[in-house]
């Protein structure tokens, strides 16, 4: 406690001395005359000028060590002991400034710290080279990381054709394995090797300590930046900007797309984590310098990626681009957690934002899509009649476009849902298992309708009620049956098939009437054909103009189009049996005329059979486009 009590007399002796004093001089001065009154003063003073003498001694012996490593012409670290001294000399002048810094307002302390200071920097400079050396060398020693994700790339890169997975000639002696595409990302990359990593924390270490963090962070960034934009490239990402992607053809974005989503799973669960475990082991212990180095090194790569999906989120609208958005969008959500673990700090936190705000605009995308397809409907136009009355290609796009989009259900609901979850707030892959109505079957309920109404004003144009029967039957049918075998039905609803079907059974009952019910009426048989010579007379009229009508029915509906044989040949036997009992009936009636008698085969033109045989020609058109009902 005395030795303590005075310590703190002496404190205020000098604070006084050097309040009173206008220089270090005077300073020195009074407190010489302070020692006159107390001796203990004087044994201070003492320690005091032998203190100032050992750091000078210190410093000297310091800097000639120092200077020697820092003007070598080799790499220190090329001899394990020599950087070790090296170390050694550092650590011995930081602790010496921190010890001298509290007496640095005095006049020999204050010079002894600048020359310190000076020599710092020198040893901070070189080591600054021995850490870039020792990055480039690790590289170097450890190249088979680089082949690692030249084989991710080319993973990445190989198409699904199964016969592509190796190629031989016939006698089976060349074989040239392809890689398999990644299936488990569960990979961890030790880009350099372990004692490569121990120096590399040993320098960082002493750099951090010195104040210059900042500055070995930003040599290390530079490097593994580097490293990580060649592995990107070889995993066959190029840099584009927005304008670029804009103005691809959609064929070559499509590829790229697919490039991109390869990438971004390689870059997000094996390049992006173990960049993050590197820069951890080479700043351990100094967790702001290492999130601060992460974020340096995985900035220009992660908005890379982001700026291609933000790209692909406010291009074109056009519905042929949904699917392949759909996959920008599901890739997104099913990396969402990863963008939040690997960049959890702070200083990635505007990278994590930017991935959830990118995902939501894929989203608005999609949603705009549909009111595109929407509009494609509404707008196409009526110019032309399909032969034969066949299906309508808007029909088989549309139909074959929502089936398509179906297999996404899950994803689509929640889009129109609009049940993105910000970060943070659940699990992105979990599906809501409610049985609910989701405005995603609402969204199809449009579509249909707008489809409907499109093909109504279609009908329109064929004059022919009867042809308009078909269309609508043909097309009608189209999409009942599409509907009904896949996803889209569960979506639309069983009351919708069973209102369509029904819509399809009246489209039936109209063709009959407009088309059959003329030669019916002919082949009725009235009071005026019981009488003998009257009624002889007006059978024969009869027979003629069924004949003439029935012709005209059979030359004009042999070239239409019934696509679904099924329905084709219920038409058919639809017709079948409305005509030929009637017929059958109008010639026994015709024979049986005392006038006509075995006469009646001159009279007649079309036997039963004959009738049933031109009836089985009918709708043998092929329709255009409509032949197919794909």
């Amino acid at each position: 406690m005395a030795d303590n009590g005075e310590e703190k007399l002496i404190a205020v002796a000098r604070h006084i001395a050097k309040t009173l004093g206008r220089n270090d001089n005077m300073a020195d001065d009074i407190l010489q005359i302070f020692s006159n009154f107390d001796g203990r003063f004087r044994e201070k003073l003492g320690e005091r000028t032998g203190d100032e003498s050992t750091l000078e001694q210190t410093l000297r012996s310091l800097d000639r060590q120092i200077s020697r490593y820092v003007t070598a012409d080799h790499p220190i670290w090329s001899d394990s002991a020599d950087s070790s001294a090296f170390l050694d000399s550092v650590d011995e002048l930081v602790a010496l400034i921190r010890d001298w810094m509290p007496m640095a307002a005095e006049k020999p302390v204050a010079f002894c710290l600048d020359r310190a200071e000076v020599l710092l920097q020198q040893a901070m400079f070189r080591l600054e080279e021995e850490f870039k050396l020792l990055m480039e060398r690790g590289g170097e020693s450890f190249d088979l990381t680089r082949s690692g994700i030249e084989s991710a790339g080319a993973s990445a890169n190989t198409e699904s054709d199964e016969d592509d997975d190796v190629l031989e000639d016939e006698e089976g002696e060349i074989e040239i394995p392809v890689a398999n595409a990644i299936s488990d990302y569960n990979i961890i990359i030790d880009a350099l090797p372990s004692g490569t990593i121990n120096d590399l924390h040993e320098i960082a270490k002493r750099m951090v300590a010195a104040g210059y963090g900042k500055e070995c962070s930003h040599v290390y960034s530079s490097y593994r930046r580097e490293f990580l934009e060649e592995s990107m490239s070889r995993l066959g990402l190029q840099k584009l900007s927005i304008d670029e992607v804009h103005k691809m053809p959609w064929s070559d974005l499509e590829d790229d797309i697919e490039r991109w989503i390869k990438a971004v799973n390689v870059a997000l669960r094996i390049l992006f984590p173990s960049e993050c475990r590197l820069c951890d082991r080479v700043f351990f212990g100094f967790s702001s310098t290492a999130d601060l180095s992460f974020m340096e090194v995985c900035r220009g790569s992660a908005i890379q990626l982001l700026n291609f999906a933000d790209a692909v989120a406010i291009g074109s609208r056009a519905p042929e681009r949904l699917f392949k958005v759909l996959d920008v969008f599901e890739t997104m959500r099913e990396l969402m957690p990863e963008f939040e673990a690997v960049f959890s700090d702070q200083y990635c936190l505007f990278l994590r934002n930017e991935a959830f705000t990118i995902w939501k605009r894929l989203g608005e995308a999609i949603r705009g899509i549909f009111m595109e397809l929407k509009n494609l409907i509404r707008r196409d136009p009526a110019k032309s009649a399909v032969p034969g009355g066949g299906l309508h290609p808007i029909t088989r796009y549309v139909m074959n476009y929502l089936r398509a989009a179906c297999r996404s259900r899950q994803t689509l609901e929640q889009v129109f849902e609009e049940s993105i979850v910000p970060p943070g707030g659940g699990d992105y892959r979990k599906a809501d298992d409610r049985v609910l109505s989701s405005s995603l079957s609402e969204q199809m309920d449009w579509v249909m309708e707008w489809l409907e109404s499109n093909l109504e004003a279609k009908s329109k144009i064929y004059r022919d009620p009867a042809l308009c029967s078909v269309f609508m039957m043909n097309n009608g049918r189209y999409i009942v049956q599409k509907a009904k075998d896949s996803e889209l039905g569960s979506l639309l609803g069983e009351d919708w098939v069973r209102k369509h079907s029904a819509k399809v059974r009246q489209y039936h009952v109209n063709y009959q009437r407009s088309s059959w019910s003329k030669v019916l009426g002919v082949l009725k048989l009235d009071n005026s054909s019981l009488a003998p010579n009257a009624g002889s007379k007006a059978l024969k009229e009869k027979l003629k103009l069924f004949n003439v009508q029935f012709e005209d029915n059979c030359r004009t509906q042999s070239a239409w189009v019934i696509f679904d044989e099924q329905l084709r040949e219920e038409l058919k036997i639809l017709v079948l049996g409305n005509v030929l009992p009637a017929y059958r009936n109008f010639l026994g009636r015709l024979q049986s005329m005392p006038d006509i008698g075995k006469q009646a085969d001159r009279h007649i033109k079309y036997s039963v059979e004959d009738v049933e045989a031109r009836i089985g020609e009918l709708f043998q058109g092929n329709g255009g486009s409509a032949g197919s009902r794909k």
